[in-house]
């Protein structure tokens, strides 16, 4: 996919980061690897704490406001919607996965105990404790990609996120909304088609990276 079309616009950028919570990625260079704390085939990880690790400046298990700011600048997103969007960010996962016993700084997300943001009425591709169930993956092309084998129309998302809904989770309904949105939006090619291995490249974790990664590249080109 063409890596300019997948470059994150200021307003685009803040709903995809969101993506950071219930979706997660991997596969780039060394120095990125590095950079940003990528964990990679480790017996023992998740696939929803690979995508979490993209943040993880340091390595450390530990995504803090700062690294989560870090990492929206290096999406593209300025300053002042990364502040504004790590704080919200922050906010919102660091009291639900912040053990007892955590020392970090306030604010600060253990990678840990990320499953513990997932929420309801998704399409379940992970499991409860942030792994990667592929027969749930296969299941949303099986079911709902009908006009191109293997690829999403929007009305097709649509059609997903409806039969996903449990009744009562509102707050389910809008955080799957958004995410699938979001994803369409910077996903999809030329013939508004979002492939599945875009989607495949959220729940890998490989997104993010590439992302940032063209970005980089396009810097270097300017």
């Amino acid at each position: 996919m063409d890596a300019r079309r997948r470059r994150l616009s200021p307003a685009v950028a803040v709903a995809a980061a969101l993506l950071f919570f219930p979706m997660f990625f991997g596969s780039h260079t060394p120095a990125a690897a590095a950079a940003y704390g990528e964990v990679s085939g480790d017996a023992g990880v998740t696939a929803l704490q690979k995508h979490a690790a993209f943040f993880d400046k340091d390595g450390d298990g530990i995504v803090s406001l700062s690294e989560t700011y870090d990492g929206l600048r290096a999406l593209g997103l300025g300053s002042g919607l990364s502040s504004l969007s790590a704080a919200f960010i922050n906010g919102v996962l660091s009291p639900k996965t912040r053990p007892d016993n955590g020392t970090a700084p306030r604010l600060s997300i253990y990678i840990e105990n990320i499953y513990k943001g997932i929420h309801g009425s998704d399409s379940s591709a992970y499991d409860s404790e942030g792994r990667f169930v592929a027969e749930k993956f296969e299941e949303i092309f099986a079911k709902h990609a009908k006009t191109v084998p293997d690829a999403l129309t929007s009305d097709e998302i649509d059609e997903l996120l409806q039969a996903n809904r449990k009744p009562g989770d509102y707050t389910g309904w809008v955080a799957a909304s958004s995410e699938w949105k979001i994803l369409y939006k910077i996903g999809k090619d030329k013939d508004g088609l979002l492939r599945k291995e875009a989607v495949r490249e959220v729940y890998d974790g490989s997104l993010f990276t590439k992302l940032a990664a063209a970005r980089i590249n396009d810097e270097n080109q300017a």
